[in-house]
């Protein structure tokens, strides 16, 4: 398993969840770039660090000097790799090639895999460790690509085995493959959302099914937050910037601290709901950079002061990432790698 902890632990804290997962007996860990793989070292992690989006030009010494295992598709990657072990004194460099089966992003074509692994080879200072691909639709149980891709991806590493090299892990499934293609998962996987408790719903015949992981998930973060200030106001108040809401009675109205300069996504303004003591309240107006207006009067006895819930539990109550993406149009992904660096992470034992 490659534990993926890209894009700030999807917005949960890198180092952070990286040393409690590698404390788990996590032995892998991913990353986008050296930029994501060099702060995880400096915190003190030590397993191995996969740099899934390879390195830019003029980071192959680093990624020598600091252990992390580089994803290649490109011939500089190679020689450039291959270079920089050498004139450190480096031990091979284990590298994983990149295949693109048909996601059409990064990895090397099919027609040009040959060429690559006698590039390998002719490399006295990479060793192929892994190969691997990425599926398009993994979620979608249904979808022709995904066979498509499984078959080409067979077929490409016929091709490396025929070239005399032997990958010693073979990968292609993130959270999505995990969860509905046990047939993919080779020998190593990469999950990435479900380590933070969600998945992608999945879809058949373009429908959505009621199919749950195989395996319990627990979501890892709230985000929690405390009135700063209350307001009494009458009815015809117009609320927020452009007066998007107004009052249709009296109403008590609690502004949070928190707004999109956080990562709480504008798109929720006048749509999206927080869990106040024991009930939701909504948002009201539009959300500001820094401020967000929520309507309390249903609520009894709520203050200045008091924790407001924007994604999490409280008894049956619950706001998910899930909901927030919905009323946004996106992602879960999106919704928790937004929160920004100025929202402090507070870390259970």
């Amino acid at each position: 398993m490659c534990a993926v902890v890209k894009a700030d632990a999807y917005g949960h804290g890198a180092a952070q969840c990286a040393l409690a997962l590698e404390s788990e007996g996590a032995k892998w860990l991913g990353v986008t770039t050296t930029d994501e793989g060099v702060p995880l070292r400096d915190a003190g992690v030590r397993c191995r660090i996969l740099l899934m989006t390879g390195f830019w030009r003029g980071e192959e010494e680093e990624v020598v000097r600091r252990n992390l295992t580089a994803s290649v598709w490109e011939t500089w990657h190679v020689k450039d790799l291959d270079q920089a072990a050498s004139r450190l004194g480096s031990a091979p460099q284990p590298v994983h090639l990149k295949v693109d089966t048909g996601m059409g992003r990064l990895g090397i074509s099919l027609e040009e895999l040959p060429a690559m692994c006698k590039l390998i080879q002719a490399s006295p200072h990479i060793s192929l460790e892994g190969f691997f691909t990425h599926l398009a639709s993994s979620e979608v149980l249904d979808a022709p690509d995904v066979a498509r891709q499984m078959e080409r991806f067979e077929q490409a590493l016929g091709v490396v085995r025929a070239q005399g090299l032997s990958p010693g892990l073979c990968h292609m499934d993130n959270t999505g493959g995990m969860v509905s293609r046990p047939e993919t998962w080779k020998n190593m996987v990469r999950p990435g959302l479900a380590l933070y408790g969600y998945t992608l719903p999945l879809v058949r015949a373009g429908q959505l099914t009621n199919d749950v992981p195989p395996f319990p998930l627990r979501t890892a973060l709230s985000w929690r937050t405390r009135i700063v200030s209350m307001k009494q106001v009458g009815a015809g108040q117009a609320l927020g910037y452009n007066g998007t809401f107004v009052t249709k009675a009296p109403s008590r109205i609690a502004v949070l601290p928190v707004g999109y300069a956080d990562g709480y996504n504008r798109e929720l303004s006048n749509r999206g709901r927080v869990i106040v003591r024991d009930a939701y309240a909504p948002i009201v107006g539009n959300i500001s950079m820094d401020l967000t207006l929520v309507d309390v009067s249903a609520i009894r006895g709520v203050e200045i002061g008091d924790e407001v819930l924007l994604i999490g539990n409280r008894g049956s109550l619950s706001v998910t990432a899930p909901e927030l993406a919905g009323l946004c149009h996106t992602v879960p992904y999106e919704i928790l790698c937004a929160i920004s660096k100025r929202v402090p992470r507070i870390y259970a034992q």
